[in-house]
């Protein structure tokens, strides 16, 4: 409906409850200024127009003031998830009838006051207090109702499906780029979905001063470009925000809470801490460590040392893969490259790690 149908609409609505009030209440008017014998002026029809008239001047002062704040209340609405306005509702409903019950007894009383404008005004606070009770406990509600809400906001599916399983991926993952080729071989499944506030984080990164972080930036924003276009993996985003939690990892861990989602991430912190909120976390970086090939002792490298160790006079070089290899006696090796066999090698959280020494110095 366009704006101007909206306020017509406004227009008309205020003339007949203008009208109708005019008609029950002007007689009273009349009777407090003692001009009820005046059939004249007080009769319903005078009364209809001139309650119409009053009425239809406010409709000209507060009219498009109300058409504007029906167009907000819409659009807050419609960006609403279906279960939120569904709860909205039902308790908008629930305050409306207490609001009923409790001025029963109000309407038996003769005055205005009493058996009017107190059951309206109970009517407006309990019908709001449904209407927030119902919006802002939605995961209780969830549990009461054995409800699994798949939805976080206007853009998820209209589906509720338990098969449906949502990848929720944080700002260094967009980064890394390396999910893009682990979509590709399939191994991940569901639907992806990018919350807004880690777009704008990753915008906020590509418009930085520092080139370095410019480059991060921009390459997450092609991943998700790449990700979309190809349409290898369905994909969504979310508008779905908390504004009364300030850190970005603290909101993808409300959402997947919300949407009973899988965070995939390759921050070791941020890994740590998602599994101490019990929720789901795939780290890109411990499928990477678990598939690097295992070196056994005696087996040869050939490596570079490229810096200093942190004991006595090692050096270190990495593979290809991004393995650390520790070298005895390497520390004056530096920018050399060397066949090396391998003594050990152990596994830790931030990856593999191999001990060496040098061979045939």
């Amino acid at each position: 409906m366009k704006a101007f149908d909206r306020y017509t609409v406004v227009q008309l609505i205020f003339i007949i409850v203008g009208g109708t009030l005019g008609i029950i209440y002007l007689p009273v008017l009349w009777l407090a200024i003692s001009v009820e014998n005046v059939s004249l002026l007080n009769n319903g029809f005078v009364n209809s127009i001139l309650g119409a008239i009053i009425f239809f001047i406010l409709s000209l002062i507060f009219g498009r003031r109300i058409v504007k704040t029906l167009s907000k209340l819409e659009k807050y609405l419609s960006s609403k998830n279906p279960f939120y306005i569904l709860m909205g509702t039902i308790g908008m409903i629930i305050g409306l009838v207490l609001a009923i019950l409790i001025s029963i007894v109000l309407f038996r009383t003769p005055y205005f006051i009493t058996n009017t404008l107190i059951p309206a005004l109970l009517m407006i606070v309990f019908g709001y207090l449904g209407f927030v009770l119902g919006t802002t406990r939605l995961n209780d509600w969830n549990k009461i109702f054995h409800f699994s809400l798949k939805k976080a906001t206007n853009t998820f599916s209209n589906s509720t499906k338990k098969d449906k399983s949502y990848k929720i991926l944080d700002t260094n993952i967009l980064i890394d780029g390396r999910i893009y080729e682990l979509i590709k071989t399939g191994f991940l499944e569901g639907t992806l979905l990018v919350p807004k506030f880690v777009l704008y984080e990753l915008q906020y990164i590509a418009d930085s001063s520092d080139s370095a972080k410019r480059v991060r930036g921009r390459r997450g924003l092609d991943i998700l470009n790449k990700l979309q276009t190809e349409k290898i993996m369905p994909i969504e985003i979310t508008d779905k925000d908390y504004k009364e939690i300030p850190e970005v990892d603290s909101k993808l861990i409300q959402l997947a809470k919300n949407v009973d989602g899988e965070i995939v991430t390759n921050d070791y912190n941020l890994n740590k801490v998602i599994k101490f909120q019990r929720v789901k976390v795939l780290n890109i970086n411990e499928l990477a460590s678990a598939l690097k090939p295992s070196y056994i002792p005696g087996e040869h490298l050939e490596v570079m040392i490229l810096k200093k160790g942190t004991e006595r006079s090692q050096g270190v070089a990495y593979l290809d893969d991004g393995t650390m290899v520790v070298v005895e006696e390497g520390k004056n090796y530096l920018n050399k490259r060397l066949t090396v066999e391998v003594t050990s090698s152990i596994q830790t959280d931030a990856g593999k790690m191999i001990f060496a020494k040098i061979i045939n110095k």
